[in-house]
């Protein structure tokens, strides 16, 4: 057996100038937790009792390493703009024992904006770390994995050319929900792209001299903004995208992406999943409900229309397949 099976790189530090990658033992266990960091936490916790030190390496070995390692393809990207039933989606993808699903994990984060932190990496560079971080991801542990599903951070939308020269045959799904919605959630517990200077603005377009810090929400309806923005130039040149609303609910959403990915569906992961999905994505023991605002500030108007021009698009294309299939 290989000495690196079962290992994976999670994280990136910076050495007096140079980069170095931190590796965990994942002890052949699946990864389920609603969101990467998590798993990294506890396997954190089952390294220190059994080992004695850590384990880094310089950035060039991961794609020596990566060669070594048998592991399967992406079968989905799957971007969001937050707060819009992909975590849920990402937790019922990882109800079958044929599925390895990643959600959101920190060290991919690390290698794409890689650039924004040192000059000395161009996006060619860090194509080439992160095709060989996803071999160790995409690692059977079990033997029944088929399907590799990587749900990205919300912001790696604006990655999509690199992601899509890097995969160019591999189906991208993009989920969204009315951005009031996500607007409110956002204000109840802001993600890391809710709060200005915690991503480098330069990702989203913005203008740091034309950017209050000061006002959060103001800062918050323009990355919604550029998020359907995004969302619209990526539909109109992409064929291999599908596009899922929040309000389709959590099993007609799970069915589409089954179909637009060629994922075999049972009729017990059905069942299975009917259950798991009347929980809280994020606190899998609670029964899920939410109280949604209605009202619509006017700061978020632009947002809205774009929405509701994305709406147009997903009907339109559901309306075709629907006559196509007459």
């Amino acid at each position: 057996m290989s000495p690196i099976k079962n290992w994976f790189p999670y994280k990136l530090t910076n050495n007096e100038g140079e980069w170095m990658c931190h590796w965990l033992n994942s002890f052949k266990k699946p990864f389920v937790e609603p969101f990467f960091d998590e798993t990294i936490i506890k396997l954190k916790s089952a390294v220190s009792k059994q080992l004695l030190f850590s384990s880094a390496s310089e950035m060039g070995m991961l794609e020596e390493w990566a060669g070594r390692v048998k592991s399967i393809k992406p079968a989905a990207f799957i971007f969001h703009v937050s707060r819009c039933g992909s975590t849920l989606a990402a937790q019922l993808l990882a109800k079958s024992a044929n599925n390895i699903v990643l959600s959101e994990v920190p060290f991919f984060d690390n290698l794409l904006r890689l650039p924004y932190r040192d000059n000395r990496f161009s996006e060619n560079d860090t194509s080439d770390f992160l095709k060989a971080a996803i071999k160790f991801y995409g690692q059977k542990k079990t033997g029944h994995e088929q399907h590799l599903f990587i749900k990205t951070d919300s912001w790696h939308m604006f990655f999509y050319k690199q992601l899509r020269q890097l995969y160019p045959k591999v189906p991208f799904v993009l989920m969204y929900r009315r951005p009031n919605e996500v607007f409110d959630s956002q204000k109840k517990l802001p993600g890391m792209h809710a709060v200005p200077g915690l991503i480098e603005s330069e990702l989203f377009g913005f203008d740091d001299s034309k950017i209050d810090i000061r006002k959060h929400d103001s800062y918050l309806s323009m990355v919604l903004e550029r998020y359907f923005t995004q969302y619209h130039e990526i539909v109109d040149t992409d064929k291999n995208t599908l596009l899922i609303n929040y309000d389709e609910g959590p099993m007609a959403i799970l069915k589409k992406i089954a179909a637009f990915t060629k994922m075999p569906v049972s009729e017990q992961y059905l069942t299975d999943i009917e259950e798991r999905s009347r929980y809280h994505s994020k606190k899998p023991n609670e029964v899920f409900s939410e109280v949604i605002q209605q009202q619509v500030p006017a700061f978020l108007d632009k947002a809205m229309e774009l929405y509701c021009q994305l709406e147009e698009k997903r009907i339109a294309f559901y309306n075709r397949e629907m006559t196509e299939s007459d």
